[in-house]
């Protein structure tokens, strides 16, 4: 039975519960002594977890554990830079005599999967543009069932049960909002590259149907999604006879939607609605991640420090 949830967790307190490993390594520190570094969760949140001085007898047995396993851990919550930290003592890989119930250790999207898609449908049927209504509608109905359950990405925004599909439907609600404001934007356009832009990460990585990636794909490590997804639409078009203006310029928003070449991006956005694509995409991930800090912070009080919001700690306010 589940006890503590990180949300709960406290510095300094003694703890002895499971946990949902999203990923680990054994590393060497800079006193050449292993140790093996975990990534840890539940439904309520992530912690990141250190198992220090880890013999090589003792490695060669941590090496068997995997992403997605569930872990009984004995430890304690310390603190480091801001941020809570679990210093393991002893830990096993859960069985089933421990009668855990898989739900308190997942993540999911706030709304049920079945509602999302079919608000995603609704508004690739209304897409005035056949060609573009016609990719549209595939590309949902081709990935129907994994997109029930797939999450956007192994940590980080949106990695969760549904989470590829609810930072999908955000995006879209915003970017109607977006196209009622600024109308000289082509809502058919914008509303196909919201629909597209993500779908091959379905393919970049591999996920289990509790939405835990285990790792990711051959063609996910050499291509990214960015391009995977130029591809699959140059083969889709074709399949569909899209003309090629519009064709190409799907492909663009395929691959500028990241902005800069370090995040993946070999072009920058060259027409509007490519541009308007990449800050929707960078607005619901980067408040998703300012919402699930705050889910962990009492109001009046600031965050551990968030990464990939620039380390920056973000704060509750009390009203």
């Amino acid at each position: 039975m589940k006890e503590r949830f990180v949300v709960n967790l406290i510095p300094d307190e003694e703890v002895t519960d499971f946990f949902l490993v999203r990923d680990l390594s054994v590393k060497v520190g800079s006193n050449g002594k292993q140790y093996l570094d975990l990534f840890l969760a539940d439904k309520s949140g992530e912690i990141r977890a250190k198992k220090w001085d880890v013999s090589d007898a003792e490695a060669e047995s941590l090496a068997r554990i995997r992403v997605g396993d569930i872990l009984k851990i004995k430890g304690t919550v310390t603190e480091w830079n801001s941020t809570r930290q679990l210093r393991v003592g002893k830990l096993r890989v859960a069985n089933e005599q421990d009668a855990l119930d898989k739900r308190d250790f997942f993540k999911a999207a706030p709304e049920d999967p079945v509602k999302m898609y079919d608000y995603m449908l609704k508004a690739a049927a209304a897409v005035t543009d056949k060609d573009l209504r016609a990719v549209a509608e595939r590309l949902l109905t081709l990935n129907k069932d994994r997109l029930m359950y797939w999450p956007a990405a192994s940590k980080n925004h949106h990695a969760e049960y549904a989470g590829l599909l609810w930072h999908m439907k955000r995006m879209l609600m915003t970017a109607e909002k977006l196209c009622e404001v600024y109308t000289g934007l082509s809502r058919d356009l914008l509303v196909t590259g919201v629909i597209m832009h993500d779908m091959e990460k379905l393919n970049e990585m591999d996920a289990d149907e509790m939405g835990v990636v285990s790792e990711y794909t051959f063609e996910g490590v050499l291509l990214g999604h960015l391009v995977q997804g130029a591809i699959e639409l140059d083969r889709l078009c074709d399949e569909l006879g899209v003309p090629d203006e519009k064709r190409i310029m799907l492909e663009h928003m395929a691959i500028s939607h990241h902005y800069e070449p370090e995040y993946g991006s070999p072009k920058k956005p060259m027409f509007p609605e490519a541009e308007a694509l990449h800050y929707l995409d960078m607005l619901d991930a980067k408040l998703f991640d300012m919402e699930d800090a705050l889910t962990m912070t009492q109001p009046g009080e600031f965050s551990e420090r968030v990464w990939t919001l620039d380390n920056r700690r973000i704060y509750k306010r009390t009203w």
